[in-house]
């Protein structure tokens, strides 16, 4: 028992010191969006601003002409990926998970081989062909490639996988077809695991930086990562306008982890379950 105790102790001042490291800098960075360029450059150890001010929010939100537009754009394309992604990952899981057809299996492992190679290395055949279908600096070049996710596909399938067949066996002799199935008792049900895949599609899509960068080249399309690298020039960085502009990028992944995040705890099954 007392070893028991030991151990728990430890690990919460594991943890505890490992948030501390993990906090700091996001705390160092809100100081920072308070203080003139001149403090943040100076090499001074200060945590605190010394001389708080505000121009740095009015500098991104009344002189930069493009933040709002920015900022509109990532909201657009972060909230059309996760409602695609909710979509077409959850079909995708569920077909495979319940549903018998030929290639089922083919098609399984395809995904499988899929989770194996890294996106770094799709992204010139991405371009090449957005470019062929005209839909480079757009918002479905943004949008379509993104839409589906292997990695959510497997996860939602063992999701389903675990499923109740008693419940989906009861609607069946109430008279309710596949989809019906699927859209009146498999989604509402399946809501833990649905928002904690929203958490983090919508965090993959907001903070998404490689793809952007491939295909806008239009200014008014950046989105807020690529519109941040913008206050970054060939000889000053103004790292006080990138901080302010950071924390307001912030607020909305933090806002939706914060209202999705006690769906974390109903959601232990959703990575488990046989083959």
């Amino acid at each position: 028992m007392k070893r028991f105790f030991s151990t728990g102790v430890l690990l919460y001042l594991v943890l505890i010191l490992y948030a501390v490291i993990t906090i700091i800098p996001f705390l160092w960075a809100l100081s920072a969006s308070f203080k003139p360029l001149g403090e943040i450059v100076s090499g001074e150890a200060n945590f605190l601003p010394k001389n708080f001010t505000l121009d740095n929010y009015k500098q991104i939100f009344l002189q930069e002409p493009l933040f709002f537009r920015w900022l509109f754009n990532s909201i657009v394309i972060a909230v059309s990926v996760t409602i695609l992604n909710l979509l077409f990952n959850s079909m995708a899981g569920y077909a495979l998970a319940r549903l018998r057809f030929a290639g089922r299996h083919f098609w399984f492992l395809l995904i499988l081989t899929v989770l194996a190679v890294p996106s770094q290395v799709t992204l010139i055949p991405t371009f090449l062909i957005l470019k062929a279908i005209g839909a480079l600096n757009s918002y479905q070049g943004m949008i379509v490639p993104s839409m589906v996710n292997a990695t959510f596909i497997f996860m939602m399938r063992q999701f389903f996988i675990n499923f109740p067949r008693e419940l989906e066996e009861a609607a069946q002799l109430d008279g309710l077809k596949t989809f019906g199935i699927f859209r009146h008792i498999v989604l509402p049900l399946a809501k833990p695991a649905l928002a904690a895949q929203a958490i983090f599609v919508f965090m993959g899509s907001w903070n998404n930086f490689l793809l952007p960068v491939v295909i806008l080249f239009d200014p008014e399309m950046f989105t807020l990562p690529l519109g941040l690298n913008s206050f970054k020039g060939q000889y000053i960085s103004y790292w006080n306008y990138i901080m302010a502009a950071s924390m307001v990028f912030t607020l909305p992944a933090l806002a939706i982890y914060a209202f999705f995040n006690r769906y974390f705890i109903e959601n232990v099954t959703f990575t488990g379950g046989k083959g």
